[in-house]
């Protein structure tokens, strides 16, 4: 008798967990193709190529000068006069060092707006994310997973939300 019994309320709880579940709403958002392929997202990445286009073709022709400069250096070398060789290698080194010191600002600058930027569409996409939760009654919403089904993928609608929204 008590083996039964249990064996019913153990059934019972199983499909009472089984109810629960299909009950329970959950999405997922692709957060790589929100950052890639929401409005918001692609303005910001316009900003930045604008805001450091000048610093990058300085940096392009640096680096083409330096270039110019090893190539010198290496194919008349043997028939400079040491003086002249010195005095190439020593500006060579000197706009190797100015190259050097920046590229690595024009790195951290250019990490420093992309965080910025990038966190100022994350709070747009977290917004939307939850507006769409709410109006469509979600339980939960991933935003990493394994795995998730085309079925509770919700990125399309995060991303028309973001574009559409002004």
């Amino acid at each position: 008798m008590k083996v039964s019994t249990l064996s019913v309320l153990a059934l019972t709880l199983i499909g009472l967990s089984q109810a629960a579940a299909a009950e329970t709403k959950i999405g997922f958002v692709n957060s790589d193709r929100v950052m890639r392929e929401a409005g918001p997202a692609v303005r910001a990445q316009q900003r930045l190529e604008k805001e450091f286009e000048k610093r990058d073709q300085e940096m392009q022709r640096m680096a083409k000068d330096l270039q110019v400069l090893q190539e010198q250096l290496e194919r008349n070398s043997t028939t400079m006069a040491e003086g002249e060789r010195r005095e190439k290698e020593r500006a060579f080194n000197d706009l190797n060092r100015d190259f050097q010191r920046k590229q690595r600002e024009f790195r951290e600058d250019l990490n420093q707006r992309r965080n910025e930027e990038l966190a100022s569409v994350l709070e747009k996409a977290n917004r939307a994310v939850k507006q769409i939760a709410e109006a469509e009654k979600y339980d939960v919403i991933l935003q990493e997973a394994v795995y998730a089904s085309p079925r509770i993928d919700i990125t399309d609608k995060v991303v028309k939300a973001l574009s559409d929204a002004k």
